[in-house]
C-alpha cells in the first residue's frame, strides 16, 4: 500500500463556501444547513453536453449530466462525479465537478449525477440510485461514446462514500434495486477516487477524540439529528446491524478496483482513519499495489489542497495508469 504524507498549513478550516470546487463543500455531519447550495459550475465552455438526462424513472433525483472532450469519437474512458454534501445537500451541476472536468482535456468523458438524498428515502437507497446511474452508463455507452469497460468513480465526502460503495459492493442484492432500469447491465467500476470520505458511522465521533480533535459543537455523529443518522433513518447507535450494513468495509473483497483515497489529518468532520482503515482492509483483499493512501498532514474536510491543480494533475496521472 502506497502511503504518503503532505504538508499543510494547520490554521485551514474546514471547508470554504465560495471556493472553488471540492474546498466549498459542507461538512458531514452539519454544514451551512439543508438549504445551502454551492455556486453552479461554469460549463458554457463545454460544447458537447446533455444536461439533466433521466437515469431511472423513480424520482426527479434521478438526472446526470454528460460531458465529452470537444473533439473524438470515443470510446472515451468515463469519470462518474459523485456530488458530497452530508447525505442531504448539493448538486450534480455545483462547483465540486470541477476537477473532474478537467478529464476532457485527457480524452476522459465526465457524468455528475444526482440521487435520492436523506430527505427523500434512506438508506440503502442512496446506494442503489447510483448503481441504477451506473448501469444507465453502460445501457448508453454507444450512444453517448462511452467505454463501458473503463469506468471510474470520484467523489468527496458524501461523494467519496458512494463511490466507495460503488467499488466494494457490486454484486450485494440487497444495495441493488434492479426495478430502476437496465437490470441486465453490470454496475461495477474499474477504479476508484474517494477524498474525505466516510465510512464506520459508529466510529467516527471516536476517532475524532483519539486524534485530540473535538467534534464540532451540535455536530456529533452520534446524535440523533446527524447526517450519519438521518440516512439512517435512526439514531445510529440505536441500529448496529445498520451501521454494519452502511459501511463499505463489510464488503470489501478481491473483486475491488484500485484505489486512491486522501484524507486530511485535521479534518474535523470526517476523521481520517474512515480512510486509513478502508486502505488497510482494501490492501487485505487486492494487494497493497492496488491501494493509494495520501494524508494530507494538517489539511481539514473538503481543503483547497484537494482540488488544487498540482493535486488534481496527480489523481489524473493515477488515473492515466489504470484507465488508458
Amino acid at each position: 500500500m502506497d502511503v504518503s504524507k503532505g504538508h499543510s498549513d494547520m490554521s485551514r478550516v474546514q471547508g470554504i463556501p465560495g471556493r472553488p470546487g471540492m474546498s466549498g463543500l459542507p461538512g458531514v455531519p452539519g454544514g451551512p444547513g439543508d438549504d445551502f447550495q454551492l455556486p453552479p459550475a461554469d460549463v458554457s465552455h463545454i460544447r458537447r453536453k446533455w444536461l439533466d438526462v433521466e437515469y431511472a424513472p423513480a424520482s426527479d433525483a434521478h438526472r446526470l449530466d454528460i460531458y465529452l472532450p470537444d473533439e473524438g469519437d470515443g470510446p472515451f474512458p468515463v469519470i462518474v462525479s459523485i456530488h458530497g454534501g452530508a447525505f442531504r445537500e448539493c448538486d450534480k451541476g455545483d462547483e465540486q465537478i470541477m476537477p473532474m472536468l478537467e478529464g476532457l482535456k485527457r480524452g476522459y468523458a465526465a457524468v455528475s449525477l444526482n440521487y435520492r438524498m436523506s430527505g427523500e428515502a434512506k438508506f440503502p437507497v442512496i446506494v442503489q440510485d447510483v448503481k441504477a446511474a451506473i448501469r444507465w452508463i453502460r445501457a448508453n455507452a454507444e450512444k453517448y461514446l462511452f467505454d463501458p469497460t473503463r469506468i471510474a468513480a470520484w467523489g468527496g465526502s458524501a461523494g467519496a462514500y458512494l463511490a466507495t460503495m460503488l467499488g466494494v459492493s457490486a454484486g450485494v442484492k440487497e444495495l441493488e434495486d434492479l426495478s430502476l432500469g437496465n437490470a441486465d447491465q453490470p454496475c461495477n467500476v474499474q477504479a476508484v477516487v474517494a477524498w474525505f470520505g466516510p465510512t464506520d458511522f459508529g466510529m467516527m465521533d471516536r476517532w475524532l477524540a483519539e486524534s485530540g480533535i473535538p467534534s464540532m459543537p451540535g455536530m456529533e455523529h452520534d446524535a440523533a439529528d446527524s447526517p450519519e443518522s438521518l440516512l439512517l433513518g435512526a439514531k445510529i447507535t440505536t441500529v448496529p446491524e445498520l451501521v454494519k450494513a452502511a459501511n463499505p468495509e463489510t464488503y470489501v473483497s478481491p473483486a475491488a478496483p484500485p484505489f486512491f483515497l486522501q484524507h486530511g489529518t485535521m479534518d474535523m468532520v470526517v476523521p481520517h482513519q474512515s480512510s486509513v482503515r478502508l486502505a488497510e482492509k482494501l490492501a487485505g483483499a487486492i494487494g497493497k499495489r492496488n491501494v493509494r493512501l495520501e494524508l494530507l498532514e494538517g489539511a481539514g474536510h473538503a481543503d483547497p489542497r484537494f482540488d488544487a491543480p498540482d493535486n488534481v494533475k496527480k489523481v489524473f496521472a493515477w488515473l492515466d495508469a489504470r484507465l488508458k
